[in-house]
């Protein structure tokens, strides 16, 4: 069977073989399968190991690691690569000769040592990889005492973890994540870092004390090499990625004598295990956020552009509207704000303004929302403090990563289909995509679906079990908007009565 018939992407594990099963390419097809992606496997050395020891390795000769790189290449081209223990310096240096060509993403866990503290990776093969393989890597995801061994420094602190990263980006790698499994927690987490030089983030899980972690790291290199290939962008990846391990590490158990392999129960991660992700290390840190609660479902959510509009539409009956007015001066943006607070008062609405959060604490209104861009320049810590509910705009994995780190009152998925009302750089969602967020967040947010919702679509969104939907077109642009009104909150009263 050619590869052009293969409905699933193909990703390949290049690493060794762990007798044992937990880690190496044993690990990596696991993952690969959980993640609905076809995996190959180029065996770069076999090990004899068990829970306690690794007791012998053979580096696979250079003719046979061709032979699989050159076999495999005929009729099952990978999309992306992830690479694991290289072993010797001809294995280092037949793999990056091979990437010189290859146009998709490599995705590279440089295992230098065991868990049980053996070398894994020699000399000449270290110094082959610092000077030939990592320009052709996307993401490197050594963990602290690799990163240390590649830089040669000691790495004690936070601060000292963004400067190993440092180096490692100035020896060509696109980017890297430093992982802190091996490193100390704060506050009950572990977190890990990512940078490509430009941009930059922490991801931080919960610690979960156990001693059964054999194979995290290939776990989790390959699960993102895995999401890379499904489409998903790098940070998306990221999250997906930890999520899963710290699923895998949440089930974990004792098999031998020593360390338990991750398990692998599929994609389906719980909030628990789901990250937080944060741009500073002092962010991921400090004392968490608390923005007050929405009280129960916020129900039909209509969005608009004018408090006449919130005049006309209040009357009717939805207990949740925003204003989202652009490009207006800020005289007239007080005005119409505290407009609204006043109508949303009379009518026991809860009223959020999109964007101008000073100005929705100076009119005392309900809450503030904001989309992702937002969250950098505002002053969560003057809204949390002005007793404000806040929403935020949630696009992808890695977005809602950013939300959650932030425990807003609700949060907004989308767009779920094809919008008009604001160009998108993400691409419809869908049904599916919502119900698996809905699935991961409804028990810890209330949460609205928005994106091209209409009456037609709403009843099929709200089946998800969302419990909202935000629409803007299908209220101020219908024929009768009194009627998309009526129609549109008893597709929420039916849902909440099955």
């Amino acid at each position: 069977m050619s590869s052009q018939n293969i409905s699933k992407p193909i990703v390949w594990t290049i690493a060794g073989s762990d007798s044992g099963g937990g880690a190496g390419i044993q690990a990596d097809l696991h993952t690969f399968q959980d993640f609905g992606v076809y995996g190959c496997s180029v065996v770069t050395a076999l090990t004899a190991q068990n829970s306690t020891a690794v007791e012998h390795i053979e580096a696979t000769s250079a003719e046979s690691l061709q032979q699989q790189i050159q076999t495999l290449s005929k009729d099952l081209p990978a999309a992306v690569i992830k690479i694991g223990m290289l072993a010797s310096s001809y294995t280092a240096e037949i793999v990056a000769k091979f990437l010189e060509n290859f146009e998709g993403q490599v995705i590279y866990d440089p295992v230098m040592k065991a868990s049980t503290g053996q070398s894994l990776l020699d000399t000449n093969a270290k110094n082959y990889v610092i000077e030939q393989l990592l320009p052709k890597v996307s993401v490197l995801t050594p963990n602290t005492d690799e990163a240390a061994l590649l830089t040669g420094t000691s790495i004690n602190n936070y601060e000292d973890i963004e400067a190993a990263a440092k180096k490692i980006l100035a020896m060509g790698c696109q980017s890297v994540m430093i992982t802190g499994g091996h490193f100390h927690t704060i506050k009950g987490k572990r977190l890990d870092y990512w940078s490509n030089g430009t941009d930059s983030f922490w991801l931080s899980g919960d610690d979960i004390d156990t001693a059964h972690t054999h194979g995290s790291g290939c776990t989790f290199s390959s699960a993102i090499a895995a999401s890379l290939a499904t489409g998903h962008d790098i940070v998306d990846a990221l999250a997906q990625a930890k999520a899963y391990v710290s699923q895998g590490i949440r089930h974990a158990r004792q098999l031998g004598a020593g360390s338990g392999p991750v398990a692998h129960n599929g994609q389906r991660t719980t909030l628990a295990d789901f990250p937080r992700a944060f741009l500073s290390s002092e962010a991921a840190t400090a004392s968490p956020l608390s923005f007050p609660s929405c009280d129960g479902e916020l129900g039909l959510y209509p969005v608009v552009d004018s408090a006449d509009w919130i005049e006309k539409l209040l009357p009717l009956g939805p207990k949740t509207i925003q204003l989202r007015v652009k490009d207006k001066s800020e005289s007239f943006l007080k005005q119409e704000i505290e407009r609204a607070v006043s109508l949303a008062t009379q009518y026991d609405a809860r009223l959020f303004i999109n964007d101008y959060w000073q100005l929705a604490i100076e009119a005392g209104a309900y809450g503030v929302h904001l989309g992702q861009e937002d969250l950098q320049d505002a002053d969560l810590q003057a809204i949390a403090a002005a007793d404000l509910r806040l929403g935020i705009s949630t696009h992808s994995d890695f977005e809602i990563a950013r939300a959650h780190s932030i425990n807003p009152s609700y949060i907004a998925i989308g767009p779920i289909y094809s919008t008009t009302t604001k160009v998108m750089k993400f691409t419809p969602q869908g049904l599916e995509q919502l119900s698996i967020w809905t699935e991961l967040l409804k028990d810890h947010y209330p949460l609205t679906a928005i994106g091209g919702i209409n009456l037609e679509r709403a009843p099929k969104v709200l089946a998800t079990g969302v419990g909202s939907v935000a629409v803007v077109t299908a209220i101020t642009e219908a024929a009768d908007y009194q009627h998309a009104v009526g129609e549109l909150m008893n597709a929420h009263d039916q849902q909440f009565t099955h």
